[in-house]
C-alpha cells in the first residue's frame, strides 16, 4: 500500500503508553509511512530518543502524594491549581489544573495539524488527540486497555468517563493490546462494550510485547518500579524495607530514565535506571516479580512466566492486579504486613502459581498483537 502520514500520540502516565508506541512506531517506519510523535514527560523523552518528527505537548495528571492518586484532590485540581511536594526536585511547585493542562495540550496538538495533513490519528490512552480527529474529521484509531473501568472507580468521576466514550465511539478502530475473553488482564477496565455501543470496532490483539516463553534461572526477587511518583513511592515504601532483611537478594529499578546510578542495601540492589535488555533479563531470571498492576508489566510477568505480587495505587492497576489473582497468577497486597504473607503464600504454593502462570502464557503467545495492530492501522486508509 501506499505511504501513510501518521500522527501518533500517547499518554505519558507512567511509561506503559510509550512503551506501546515505541515498537509500534518502529513497525510502521519499517513500512515506509511518515511518522510524527507527540507526548509529554518522559515519554516524549524516550521517543525523542529513537524517532525524526517528535514535538512535545503538555502533559495532563493526575493529583497525587506517595499514597497514590488523591481522588478528592484530583477532583478539585480539575478547576483549581495545588500545591505539591516535587520529591525529584526536593521543594514545593504549584501543579495546574488538570482542566488547564487538558486546553494546552489540545492546542498543543492542533497547532501542527495543518502542516502535518495526517492521513490518520493513532492515539494511546490520549483522549485530547481524538477530540482532535473528531473536531477536524481525521479518521483516528484509538489503542486502550481502560474504557470503562468498575474496579475502585469513584462514582463521582463517571460523568467524565461518559464524556470521554464520547470520543472513544467516534474512533474508526479500537484496538485492545489484550488477551481475547476469558484471558483478558484488562477486563475490569473495559466494562461491557455491547453497553458502551462500541463492541463492532474493537479488536482484542494480544500483547504488543511477545509472550513467546523464555525460561531462565530462578536467583532473585525482581521490583521493577515505573508510573508517575505515587506508583513509585508506595511500592519503594512497602518493599525496600523488607528486601533489605530479606535473605532472598531483591533488584529494584525505580525507572527513572537518564543517568545510571547502581547501589546497595543490605541484600537488595537498586537502579536508577535499566536498560530494555537489562530489564529483561532481571525478569527472566526472578524467583518472583513485585510489581504496581500497570498493563504493560503484567504481561513481562506472563512472557516469562513468574508468580507475582501486584501493589497498585490506582483503579486500572487495581483491576489488572484483580485478574491476575483470579487467575491464579498473582497476589494483590496494600502494605508491608499482607506484603509479608503473599510471599509466604508464594513460597507455599509455589508449584500451583506456576501452573497457573504457565497456562496464562501458552493463551497469550498464540496472538501477535504488534503485527495485528499494524495491519489494523493500515487496513483503516485502504
Amino acid at each position: 500500500m501506499g505511504t501513510m502520514r501518521l500522527m501518533l500520540s500517547c499518554s505519558e502516565l507512567g511509561l506503559g503508553h510509550v512503551s506501546r508506541l515505541l515498537p509500534l512506531g518502529k513497525k510502521l517506519e519499517e513500512r515506509g509511512h511518515d511518522l510524527f510523535f507527540f507526548s509529554g514527560g518522559k515519554a516524549y523523552e524516550l521517543l525523542r530518543k529513537e524517532f525524526k518528527h517528535v514535538y512535545p505537548c503538555t502533559p495532563v495528571a493526575w493529583y497525587e502524594n506517595s499514597a497514590g492518586i488523591v481522588t478528592s484532590a484530583s477532583l478539585i485540581n480539575i478547576l483549581f491549581p495545588l500545591p505539591y511536594f516535587n520529591h525529584e526536585k526536593g521543594k514545593f511547585e504549584i501543579k495546574n489544573s488538570s482542566g488547564m493542562e487538558t486546553i494546552h495540550r489540545y492546542y498543543d496538538l492542533r497547532r501542527h495539524i495543518r502542516k502535518i495533513k495526517p492521513d490518520l490519528i493513532v492515539a494511546d490512552g490520549d483522549i485530547h488527540a481524538l477530540r482532535l480527529a473528531s473536531r477536524w474529521n481525521v479518521r483516528s484509531v484509538y489503542i486502550t486497555n481502560v474504557i470503562r473501568p468498575s474496579y475502585s472507580f469513584a462514582a463521582v468521576l463517571s460523568p467524565g468517563e461518559r464524556l470521554v466514550e464520547r470520543y472513544v465511539k467516534q474512533c474508526t478502530k479500537i484496538i485492545i493490546p489484550d488477551n481475547p475473553p476469558p484471558y483478558t488482564i484488562s477486563e475490569y477496565n473495559l466494562g461491557d462494550l455491547e453497553s458502551v455501543g462500541i463492541s463492532e470496532k474493537v479488536e482484542f490483539v494480544g500483547s504488543f510485547l511477545d509472550t513467546t516463553y523464555t525460561p531462565g534461572v530462578e536467583e532473585h526477587i525482581f521490583v521493577p518500579i515505573s508510573g508517575p511518583y505515587g506508583t513509585r513511592a508506595k511500592l519503594m515504601q512497602t518493599v525496600l524495607p523488607l528486601s533489605e532483611q530479606s535473605e532472598t537478594k531483591s533488584v529494584i529499578s525505580l525507572g527513572i530514565p537518564g543517568e545510571k546510578v547502581t547501589m546497595k542495601r543490605g541484600n537488595c540492589e537498586i537502579h536508577t535506571w535499566l536498560s530494555t535488555q537489562e530489564r529483561q533479563e532481571y525478569m527472566k531470571n526472578a524467583l518472583l516479580v513485585i510489581f504496581s498492576g500497570g498493563h504493560m508489566s503484567c504481561f513481562e510477568t506472563i512472557k516469562y512466566a513468574k508468580p507475582s505480587i501486584c501493589i497498585p495505587t490506582q483503579p486500572e492497576q487495581m483491576g489488572n492486579a484483580a485478574k491476575l489473582q483470579k487467575l491464579k497468577c498473582s497476589v494483590t497486597v496494600k502494605n508491608k504486613r499482607e506484603m509479608k504473607a503473599a510471599l509466604q503464600k508464594i513460597e507455599r504454593e509455589r508449584q500451583v502459581f506456576k501452573r497457573s502462570v504457565m497456562a496464562l502464557n501458552a493463551f497469550s503467545s498464540r496472538f501477535k498483537g504488534l503485527k495485528q495492530a499494524v495491519e489494523i492501522i493500515e487496513s483503516v486508509i485502504k
